[in-house]
């Protein structure tokens, strides 16, 4: 999300970054080329006009006159109004009332929304310790149903069967009340969506609210709609007492107008992120470091979160503690770590969140294809235990035989182990302690458009 507004702005900046005086000239060329980026990003228009605005004015103020890097503090200041028109902090879910808390979730069709009810489950099961239930009031797709019951089994949450020759607003009743006879801490209710926005589905869905009383109603919106996803926003909460919205699909999104024009115009907070197809790739939504990743400062904390949440701590602490004395780094050590890589959504969705990456030439970005790490598990897993552990054995033959059973080509399976004995030196300055080195290490091999 946001590559393509994160390069225009951070070249924008670049040329303001050393200058030692902001002028009114200076500042106008900067905000020029701001704005463009912005509109290029499909931002909305009053979003961008209120935004360079007030850049604009706290540019030409004392704040920056008074500095001694000015450049640096215009830059700080883009960042601060980034945040501002984003909402400044990231607003949690509401569960302040006598469970179970009743969640909407509304939307378009199409959006991704009976997708993100099971993500959401999924969410509050694994960092809230929340006990949900989930039912769908779509009686017009039998298949939103079906998909919801598979969803709901995949997370481990309860669901509570519904069909299509029953009365929406009663289906929701229903499941309150079963909801609190099980006992449990959250109900979330799929509601129909349409392929446009029409006074029938409002009525429903108005009717829907008035009878379960939500805690949260929360809109599903599709970001790569960009300024039209913050003006159908606005239509609902026209319509319904929105508070909050969930931005999807944000991993095919590369110019992120929605996540910068929502906010400004509905009033409500972008609350998650929508990450990706799986189960668990939903984000909290943190202005702060949204504006960060926008401006290619990457967003360490979240890094350090998404490591936290999901490496497998007993793996990651038995291979610390065996390259630590002495023992070698084979390949299945290497497939554990892709392995670990996968899970966290692969490395192209943690490169926005390293500092300094929106620096790297775009051939290099591109080079950057988690398909090639899926690859090159498939290659390991074509390999015998013995080459694994002692990958000096496979010669000629043997890479023959293991790109055909894992249908690659033997060039493949050459870069692989390339790439296995440069993971394999760096684990060596590991063991000797010189993170300084692993760090050089790991920069040059990004580099090189390596997937380490």
């Amino acid at each position: 999300m946001f590559e393509n507004l994160t390069e225009r702005l951070t070249e924008s900046l670049k040329k303001i970054r050393g200058q030692g005086r902001i002028t009114e000239d200076n500042v106008r060329d900067t905000l020029r080329e701001v704005r463009m980026a912005l509109l290029e990003a499909d931002v909305a228009l009053a979003v961008v006009r209120d935004f360079t605005e007030q850049v604009k004015q706290r540019a030409l103020g004392q704040e920056v006159q008074a500095s001694l890097t000015p450049g640096q503090t215009l830059i700080k200041i883009v960042k601060d109004e980034l945040v501002k028109v984003m909402g400044s902090t990231n607003e949690p879910l509401n569960f302040a009332t006598q469970p179970p808390a009743a969640v909407l979730m509304a939307g378009l069709q199409g959006a991704g929304k009976t997708t993100t009810v099971a993500k959401l489950a999924r969410w509050l099961k694994e960092n809230e310790k929340k006990s949900v239930g989930v039912v769908s009031v779509d009686v017009y797709r039998p298949a939103a149903i079906e998909q919801l019951k598979m969803l709901a089994e995949e997370v481990g949450v309860e669901f509570f069967p519904s069909d299509s020759a029953q009365d929406p607003v009663e289906i929701a009743i229903n499941a309150v009340d079963q909801a609190k006879r099980r006992y449990l801490d959250v109900l979330i209710v799929d509601t129909a969506g349409r392929l446009h926005i029409d006074d029938a589905m409002m009525d429903e869905i108005k009717q829907i609210h008035a009878a379960i009383r939500p805690i949260e109603t929360l809109f599903i919106v599709d970001s790569m709609t960009g300024q039209d996803a913050a003006n159908t926003a606005k239509a609902f909460h026209d319509a319904l007492p929105l508070t909050g919205v969930i931005l999807t699909k944000t991993d095919g999104d590369a110019r992120g107008g929605a996540a910068l024009s929502i906010r400004h115009i509905t009033g409500k907070p972008i609350k998650f992120l929508g990450t990706g197809e799986k189960t668990q790739a939903l984000e909290l939504f943190y202005p702060d470091r949204i504006a960060s990743r926008i401006l290619g400062m990457g967003d360490v904390l979240g890094l350090i979160e998404e490591v936290e949440r999901k490496v497998d701590r007993q793996k990651a602490e038995k291979l610390v503690k065996k390259i630590q004395k002495g023992k070698t780094f084979d390949l299945e050590d290497y497939r554990d770590q892709l392995l670990q890589l996968k899970n966290m959504g692969g490395l192209t969705s943690m490169l926005d969140k390293l500092p300094g990456t929106a620096n790297l030439p775009r051939n290099v970005k591109e080079k950057v294809n988690d398909n090639d790490m899926l690859q090159q598990v498939a290659i390991v897993n074509s390999m015998t235990r013995q080459e694994r552990l002692f990958p000096d054995v496979i010669n000629g033959s043997r890479k023959r035989r293991i790109a055909a059973g894992s249908g690659t080509q033997v060039q493949d399976v050459n870069r692989l182990i390339k790439q296995y004995t440069q993971m394999q030196k760096m684990m060596k300055k590991f063991k000797k302690g010189n993170m300084a080195n692993l760090l050089r290490g790991l920069k040059g091999s990004l580099g090189r458009g390596l997937p380490f």
